[in-house]
Formats: structure tokens, C-alpha cells, sequence
């Protein structure tokens, strides 16, 4: 069922092109473009380029995925380990030439003192809902090591209800995704895009600085969070 996986696999070996689609909580079946995880440094976005100068010390990149950030922070020489739920991304990674794979759920991971966590491409995202990312933010306390920070980005979706109301059961940026490739559908997963004024009074509360690095104008930000 790792679907993600495969199609990772499918794009890198070049087999013939199936479409990865995306299912949503919120609107129509949006294809996922899998070229995108396979980005070089002259492709990704100024907030990931920042977010990668903005590393130190020991790194563990959480959500690897194809591992193209990982790669750009080992050509700099970096110490960092890429971690990744997905045995068929884990598998590209190694072919690829990431040199330091875990293939673990962040929420199972408990071991190492690190010096920055690395979440982009919406990687906060996997804390799921508000709740979760709280329990998030507290798990991590255990692999920071001291000075140590967490590098994120999200997104404000709230104008995915410009035109109608905002849910009252839950908090806005709660959705739910399915992948599905070849007829093969995964697991349908939550997700979490977050606000950075709602992420700034959380990480306050739970025990962290919150500090705005960057707004690229289309509602998404690059965040650094620090403990006190």
C-alpha cells in the first residue's frame, strides 16, 4: 500500500507515466505533480533555499521524501539524516545518494539529539490537526538537542472559504488526503496547514519561541522555532 512510494520509484526509473492523484477533504481530485519531489537547487522556491541556510549542526529531515533536500545539505557538507515513513521513497533516496536513511514514523523516533529538524514542502502538515500538532511539538523536545530548532512551512488555506463558511467543529486548516496510483488507492491520512499567527501562540504555549522568517505572498511562510 505505499502508494506514494511507488510512484516516487516510477518517476526515477522512468517508467511509463501514470498520474499520481491527490483526494481531499475540500474540493475536487487534484493531480499530484511527482516531479516536484525531485527538484534541483535552481527549482526550489526562495523559502526552502532559506530554510536550508538556515541549518546547523546535526540535521535529521523529517518527511524526506525523494531526498532533494537532504542532497543539497550533504553537497554542503551537512550532517544530516533523512527520515521517511515510505520504503519506496527510502529506496529512491538510496539511489539517489542520500547517505544517511531511517525509515520510521517521526512519532515512533526517539533516539538522537539533534540541532535542527527540518520540515519542508508542508511537513508540519503530518501533525494532522491542532491537537496534534501540540503533541507534535512536545514529542520533538526529546530530539532537539539544547540551542536546538525546528525549520518549517505552512500554509493559510482560509481562502478556501472565501465563499463559504468556515467549519465549526474543527479548526480551519484540517483537511484529509488519499493518494492513489494505478488504481491503487492508500490510506486516507489528516493534515494540518496552519497559520502562522495560530502556530505562533501554539509553539508559545507549548513551550517555544516563534520566529517568521519569510512570506512569499501566496499565503505560505517559512517559520523557526526555538525552545526557551
Amino acid at each position: 500500500m505505499d502508494v506514494f512510494g511507488q510512484a516516487l520509484s516510477d518517476f526515477y526509473y522512468g517508467r511509463p507515466g501514470e498520474i499520481l492523484w491527490l483526494h481531499n477533504s475540500y474540493g475536487e481530485t487534484e493531480e499530484m505533480p511527482v516531479d516536484v519531489f525531485f527538484r534541483t537547487e535552481e527549482e526550489m522556491p526562495e523559502l526552502e533555499l532559506l530554510a536550508l541556510d538556515y541549518c546547523k549542526g546535526k540535521i535529521l529531515d523529517i518527511g524526506a521524501g525523494a531526498g532533494s533536500h537532504a542532497l543539497l545539505l550533504q553537497e554542503r557538507n551537512a550532517r544530516v539524516t533523512a527520515l521517511e515513513l515510505s520504503p519506496g521513497a527510502c529506496d529512491v533516496m538510496k539511489e539517489r545518494g542520500v547517505r544517511n536513511i531511517l525509515q520510521k514514523d517521526i512519532f515512533d523516533f526517539r533516539e538522537g539529539s539533534f540541532d535542527t529538524l527540518l520540515m519542508l514542502m508542508n511537513g508540519i502538515g503530518l501533525s494532522g490537526t491542532s491537537a496534534g500538532l501540540r503533541h507534535f511539538l512536545k514529542h520533538i523536545k526529546k530530539l532537539l538537542a539544547p540551542g536546538g530548532r525546528l525549520l518549517c512551512d505552512s500554509s493559510d488555506i482560509s481562502y478556501l472559504y472565501e465563499d463559504s463558511p468556515m467549519p465549526e467543529d474543527k479548526y480551519f486548516g484540517e483537511v484529509q488526503y488519499q493518494y492513489e496510483f494505478k488504481n491503487i488507492k492508500g490510506p486516507v491520512f489528516k493534515w494540518l496547514y496552519v497559520d502562522w499567527r495560530t502556530f505562533a501562540e501554539i509553539a508559545e504555549e507549548e513551550g517555544y519561541f516563534f520566529r517568521l522568517l519569510h512570506e512569499d505572498g501566496q499565503d505560505q511562510y517559512l517559520a523557526m522555532l526555538e525552545l526557551k
